[in-house]
């Protein structure tokens, strides 16, 4: 039997051709498994976007190589085409290269087109295998949706008729962050909605969105526990909206309880606080009530250890660090807010998972970042500078107006902090969450521009240590998207209440359409902390409490704007291990990686302080060579303590991506 992978390969034969031009509508090729198989095999993938700057770099870094009988950055290169007319293509480019067509409907052969493409990527290698197996003839759009459902996520939904059928479902999906295509979400709600017993459930969104799916199951628990006789409130969180569904979920089923149990540790859900628990308590249900701090500190305890057996491996997939990364910032949320007495207890631990995490991701970056670049931009961005193309997109889709809110500086965990603070105001919001990758080095010039230009730092290299052109870039993209500038707005140093009737009125332009608002407050925070990420977590919710973030957000909830929430980089805490003396650092407060224009300087200085370590990373311009600090190092003093970004650390390199809504709008 082909594999996926085997049969794209074959379109690739090493030795035919140093250039190909690949008509590919359906986005086939950019999948992460496969770009690192071509790159074994000696090709590198690159995405037809702009004529002028694919010709300055094939003209540079490929052809002039080849021409002098040299590899190149790579032996041979493959030109992906998203159009399936190839007449932006410069015409010696066209007949220079070798060209080859890949679309679903060719490799899918006997399931619908019309539903297969709206599947994301990474459905596709098994889809395939299961293609061969068990489709020998064509099925139509509904029996396809059917056949995906049953040979790629295990499930029936004809055969859902009970509730404990519906949430054990569902649970497994969403324990996995597994949700399912918009296709397969609405084909499985009209399946199952049409029974009585579930019709006062949104089904459909249930499926499509884990975030929806752990609201309600948070508003069930104690509802679950007051029939133990437990009464409490939740911990670190007050209550959300839950659709206002007061339907018993089946707690007591081995398959429920055990997915309910694995998300109280890994802080997908939060526990009930109380003041006594009866010894009739089932063990399991332990996770999901703390009786006081010495079981909160074991809670994240549990949870680190639970987590540390799911750490990523060098062949896990961008997605598997994603969803890890969001579950050691919900453990990390609730460890900065214990009690200085309580968290100084269990801090060795946590230290030691991070830097656990930390190597591993350090080694996964060494092979798979250069995939992330070029991958599809089709239900979520994987990288910041993907999000404007993500947003273009929806506006194609009916979000006219959009509104991009960066909250400079914010790591995961403390993203946590600040939508718990914020739902403690107001019971209106709702946040469909998920996570993108930073840029190395996660310095703000490199990071930020490329999210408001969707470039990458390269092709803004005349520029990236600064960030003054960042209006500029935001502006130029959506004017390549057909917005007059007057349609455009970039607005930065929005901190407090009283830049909020000024903004108020920029919003109220009738042209408006795009805008994107920085938010410095939490960098300040994170630059004057002096008792590290506690001190940080306390001043986001100080700041919440004030009511500035909840009354952003409604403002541009209530002028039409369709709102999303992103972060340039993280941050963490890191301790001197010594100053560099040469280097230039483009943030002064980037204590954590020097950035060289020589060669010799970056060896010299890195030969001169142990404990660094260098990376060549895709994307860079040539002449800007990162040395990072090792391990939770910094560039200070040896001993001193900082809260501070620029290295290569789980919270640094992953940032939030949010749908803020109004719970009167779907998320």
């Amino acid at each position: 039997m082909t594999t996926w992978t085997e049969r794209i390969m074959q379109e690739f034969p090493e030795e035919l051709s140093r250039l190909w031009i690949v008509t590919d509508p359906d986005v086939v090729l950019l999948d992460e498994k496969l770009l690192g198989r071509l790159r074994e095999r000696g090709f590198e993938v690159r995405s037809f976007e702009d004529s002028i700057a694919f010709r300055v770099e094939y003209e540079a870094r490929y052809r002039a190589a080849w021409d002098r009988g040299e590899a190149g950055p790579s032996p041979a290169l493959i030109l992906q085409l998203r159009s399936s007319h190839g007449d932006a293509l410069p015409w010696d480019y066209r007949h220079q290269g070798r060209n080859a067509t890949l679309t679903l409907h060719k490799l899918f052969p006997t399931l619908s087109y019309a539903v297969v493409r709206q599947l994301g990527s990474d459905l596709l290698p098994e889809l395939f295998a299961a293609q061969e197996r068990y489709a020998p003839h064509p099925l139509g759009d509904t029996a396809t949706k059917d056949f995906v459902l049953k040979y790629v996520f295990r499930m029936d939904p004809y055969f859902i008729t009970r509730p404990e059928d519906l949430w054990c479902t569902l649970l497994r999906l969403h324990s996995t962050e597994s949700a399912l295509p918009l296709v397969l979400a609405q084909h499985v709600g009209q399946v199952i909605g049409e029974q009585a017993l579930f019709t006062q459930l949104p089904v459909a969104e249930l499926f499509l969105n884990r975030s929806a799916t752990l609201r309600i199951v948070q508003g069930a628990w104690p509802r679950y526990l007051a029939t133990l006789g437990i009464f409490g409130n939740r911990v670190a969180e007050p209550p959300t909206p839950d659709y206002g569904v007061t339907m018993a979920l089946p707690f007591d089923h081995p398959d429920v309880r055990g997915h309910v149990n694995a998300m109280f540790l890994d802080g997908a859900l939060h526990p009930l606080q109380v003041d006594t628990a009866p010894d009739t308590l089932p063990e399991w249900a332990a996770a999901g009530v703390i009786r006081d701090p010495a079981a909160l500190r074991n809670l994240i305890v549990a949870g680190v250890n639970a987590l540390r057996q799911e750490l990523p491996t060098l062949a896990s997939s961008h997605r598997e660090w994603t969803r890890f990364a969001r579950s050691m910032a919900e453990i990390l949320s609730r460890f900065h807010l214990l009690e200085a007495r309580d968290a100084e207890v269990i801090k060795s631990t946590i230290n030691e998972f991070q830097r656990q995490a930390d190597a591993r991701l350090q080694e996964w970056v060494g092979t798979h970042y250069t995939d992330l670049l070029s991958l599809p931009v089709v239900n979520v961005p994987i990288m910041l500078h993907h999000i404007p193309r993500f947003l273009a997109l929806r506006r194609g889709r009916g979000e006219a107006k959009i509104a991009l809110l960066v909250f400079d500086g914010l790591s995961l965990d403390q993203w946590v902090h600040l939508r718990e603070s914020v739902l403690a105001q107001t019971r209106r919001l709702v946040f469909d969450e998920k996570v993108c990758f930073a840029w190395l080095p996660t310095l703000t010039s490199v990071s930020r521009q490329a999210l408001f230009s969707g470039l990458r730092p390269r092709e803004f290299g005349d520029s990236i240590e600064s960030t003054s052109r960042e209006p500029a870039l935001w502006s130029r993209f959506w004017q390549e998207h057909n917005l007059r500038p007057a349609q455009v707005l970039y607005r930065k140093s929005i901190k407090r209440m009283e830049d909020l009737p000024e903004l108020d009125s920029l919003l109220s332009a009738a042209q408006l359409q795009v805008a994107a608002l920085v938010v410095d407050t939490v960098d300040d925070f994170v630059h004057g902390a002096v008792l590290g990420k506690r001190d940080v977590a306390a001043r986001i919710t100080a700041w919440c409490e004030s009511g500035f973030v909840e009354r952003l957000f409604t403002l541009l909830l209530d002028k039409g704007f369709h709102v999303y929430l992103t972060s340039d980089h993280g941050n963490a805490e890191a301790s001197g291990t010594g100053r560099l003396q040469q280097g230039l650092a483009p943030e002064l407060r980037g204590e954590r990686v020097r950035t060289y224009r020589s060669e010799a300087l970056l060896a010299e200085s890195a030969a001169a302080h142990a404990e660094t370590f260098r990376m060549k990373l895709p994307g860079l311009p040539e002449d800007f060579l990162p040395l990072f600090a090792q391990g939770r190092g910094a560039f200070l003093p040896v001993g001193e303590r900082v809260v501070t970004h620029g290295g290569m650390s789980v919270e640094e390199l992953f940032v939030p991506f949010i749908k803020v809504s109004a719970t009167d709008t779907p998320p």
